[in-house]
């Protein structure tokens, strides 16, 4: 007996090599599935298109849902292209008096602009209860009764669904859904600029919401400046031009949501059951959501009604080199299922990227290393380790600022209301941005994982120049073909220009003291608040971190009672106007609530910026925004800081993966080398089995010796009973 476990045991030790893994973590059913693995850290808290703008979001939801437009996968820079709307919205513009006014009129002439947009026909949403229907015609799903949903715990528990083709009045329900009070759009105000009719809606819908308790049917409102023309064509009217308005429809904001589906999650007890637009998407796009859990798992599948969409044949030069035209004019999406997982913690994701269970992951400081190496020029590499496993970097630059803002209202780094004092506060604000070396913090926090920036546009969107016109001539200057930094001797001289030689005032001799305003864990932790300290001291200035939670952080930002501080905004579309409104005067986060945090105000700067927004791009608007960039680069109201690089590896297995911020539907285009994938998990998973042989082997050693005792005294007995 004692010989078979030993047999048993070996066969335990040598059998598990011949098969599947030990450590794969996805269940057995999926293996060899057409399945793309990733994961996500924070859950999402909005998948309601109305509601949603941050860019966890913007995974799930950009798959989901298809908006009139969308970017171009390859080209850059980034192209808007038809994505439900059958073609580019025709655009016409008007005067005061009705006229038509030619393309290129001045922007002051034009009371109008009227947006008609046509859609495909033929497209049909995913599968859904709100569209079954019985046999007689009637809906089979929205008139339930509470008894209907005892047992219902999810749309998989409703046995019926059906879908219906999207028509030009799903778009017009959406922009209604803007007004909407109970659902809070974030970008309400902004629309309600351009689009009045939306204010005189909310209005009424505010009315109407405190007589009905529950579901409003918006389809007795109408929007003024919105109208239905036929079943495919439905037209928007702005009031005034803004060329950026068709970055807008290329957003989950403008998708449609048809009117079934408020209907649907209206009626009683559904919100109590999670069942909810903001938690089960209803879209045309080519994913629908299969599973939510977004404490563990969440699962996009195929569509199975999408329209059906090639991959594109044109982009960039590099693109074909890259392999990234190679699909050119193949139907997407090529990935039937996306599974997300929820990782927490930064070490298990790393783990599973390299053992093969993810296919991409990004890289942050903690493995920053591991992945990366620079090279004496300051290049970025692959490390060897990496290369030898076919994994590939991709880098971008993001289109994203982080500055350090200077709060205009108060009185020491905004100088009041005297132009002395201005004029003094304008040399104290170039002084530290000199001083503050923002390469030294990107390469000391970020792991060199930013760009310098001059100002607030980033490269690659239209006005952001290159070489030697690009600098930012207050802190920079040309030296051997690339901008060098001013040294400490000039923030020094600036310092004293500002009335505070060797920090202190020169009328009072008292020291100057400046003080940052900011976060537990941000700005203010201890090693960042110590380097930037380090700076100030150099400066011959005090330096002061105010941390406060973070709802009284963002008090002291709205009531202009912070003096310095570190923000970052993130470009919603590729427009420098997107950039350049965040020191807009009309944008004054104290005076207007707006997104001017630094609440700067400068008559020039606001004139050229209204001449601007509604320019188009040309040589005209880059002289228009040339003027405006060196007004702010004088004024200094931010510390321009830094434009983050997103840094992303992919395993070889991983085609038509190309970086872009801005191009958010992303995952219709990739495709997953299965065979591939399969092989290199099987290879770097093998099983280490020669520990538990070891085991094996002393337990052997150990206890074979009591055995055969015990088995040679139990023989003993046995013959002594016998005599």
């Amino acid at each position: 007996m004692f010989w078979r476990l030993c047999s048993l045991l070996a066969m335990c030790v040598l059998l598990p090599a011949c098969g599947q893994v030990w450590n794969d973590p996805y269940p057995a059913a999926e293996r060899g599935r057409n399945i793309m693995y990733t994961a996500f850290t924070d859950r999402p808290k909005h998948l309601d298109p109305v509601q949603s703008y941050s860019e966890d979001e913007a995974t799930f939801l950009y798959q989901i849902y298809e908006p009139p437009l969308q970017y171009h996968y390859l080209k850059r820079p980034y192209t808007l292209v038809p994505g439900s709307a059958a073609e580019m919205p025709v655009v016409r513009r008007y005067d005061a008096a009705g006229k038509e006014l030619p393309e290129g009129a001045p922007a002051e002439r034009v009371a109008r602009s009227v947006y008609e947009i046509r859609i495909r026909p033929g497209i049909l949403y995913q599968p859904h209860p709100a569209f079954a229907r019985r046999s007689d015609g009637s809906s089979r799903y929205m008139d339930l009764a509470a008894d209907d949903l005892n047992d219902v715990r999810g749309l998989g528990d409703f046995a019926e669904t059906a879908t219906r083709e999207l028509e030009a009045d799903d778009f017009v329900h959406q922009i209604k859904r803007l007004a909407h009070p109970r659902l809070h759009s974030p970008i309400f105000e902004l629309m309600a600029e351009y689009m009045p009719g939306l204010k005189t809606l909310q209005k009424q819908l505010a009315e109407e919401a405190a007589r009905t308790p529950g579901w409003i049917d918006l389809s007795g409102f109408e929007v003024p400046g919105v109208e239905v023309v036929d079943r495919l064509t439905y037209r928007i009217t702005l009031k005034g031009v803004y060329p950026q308005f068709l970055y807008w429809l290329s957003m989950p904001f403008f998708a449609p949501v048809p009117p079934e589906a408020d209907r649907f999650f209206g009626q009683p007890g559904m919100a109590e059951r999670n069942l909810t637009l903001d938690w089960w998407p209803i879209g045309t796009g080519p994913f629908m959501l299969a599973e939510n859990n977004p404490n563990a798992r969440m699962v996009l599948v195929r569509n199975p009604n999408f329209r059906g969409e090639n991959y594109p044949c044109e982009g960039m030069a590099e693109d074909r080199e890259a392999g990234l035209l190679a699909d050119c004019d193949k139907p997407m999406p090529f990935i039937d299922t996306v599974v997300f997982s929820r990782e927490r913690e930064g070490i298990p994701y790393w783990n599973k990227f390299l053992q093969g269970y993810y296919d991409a992951s990004g890289v942050s400081s903690d493995n920053f290393d591991q992945a990366v190496s620079m090279t004496s020029q300051g290049e970025v590499m692959l490390s060897d380790g990496m290369s030898a496993q076919g994994i590939q970097l991709l880098t971008s630059v993001s289109p994203s600022v982080f500055y350090l803002g200077f709060n205009m209202l108060d009185a020491l780094v905004g100088g009041g209301e005297s132009v002395e004092g201005q004029a003094r506060a304008r040399k104290l604000r170039q002084a530290i941005s000199v001083a503050l070396d923002m390469e030294e913090f990107v390469s000391i926090f970020l792991n060199g994982r930013g760009v310098p920036a001059m100002h607030p546009i980033p490269p690659g969107i239209f006005g952001a120049r290159d070489g030697e016109a690009g600098i930012n001539p207050v802190v920079y200057e040309w030296r051997d073909g690339r901008a060098a930094r001013r040294g400490m001797d000039t923030a020094r001289r600036l310092l004293a220009e500002a009335g505070y030689p060797n920090g202190r005032d020169a009328k009072t001799g008292e020291p100057l003291i400046l003080n940052l305003d900011t976060t537990p864990g941000g700005l203010g932790d201890k090693a960042r608040s110590d380097w930037l300290a380090k700076q100030f001291r150099e400066l011959g200035v005090q330096f002061v971190v105010r941390a406060t939670d973070y709802n009284r952080f963002q008090d002291k930002i709205r009531e202009g009672n912070a003096q310095l501080f570190f923000f970052g905004w993130n470009a919603d579309y590729p427009d420098p106007e997107n950039m350049l409104f965040l020191l807009h005067g009309a944008q004054a986060k104290v005076k207007d609530s707006g997104q001017n945090a630094a609440n700067y105000r400068n008559a020039e700067y606001d004139r050229l910026f209204e001449q601007m927004k509604g320019m188009p791009d040309g040589a005209e608007r880059q002289l228009v925004i040339d003027r405006m960039v060196a007004i702010l680069q004088q004024d200094a109201p931010w510390l321009f800081g830094f434009h983050p690089k997103a840094y992303s590896l992919q395993h070889g297995w991983v085609l038509n993966r190309k970086p872009g911020s801005m191009v958010r539907n992303t995952l219709k285009y990739q495709r997953i080398d299965l065979a591939r994938r399969d092989a290199a998990r099987a290879e770097w998973n093998r099983p280490v089995v020669w520990p538990l042989a070891l085991v094996g082997l002393l337990f052997v050693v150990i206890v074979a010796p009591a055995v055969l005792h015990y088995r040679r005294r139990e023989r003993a007995t046995g013959v002594v009973g016998v005599r």
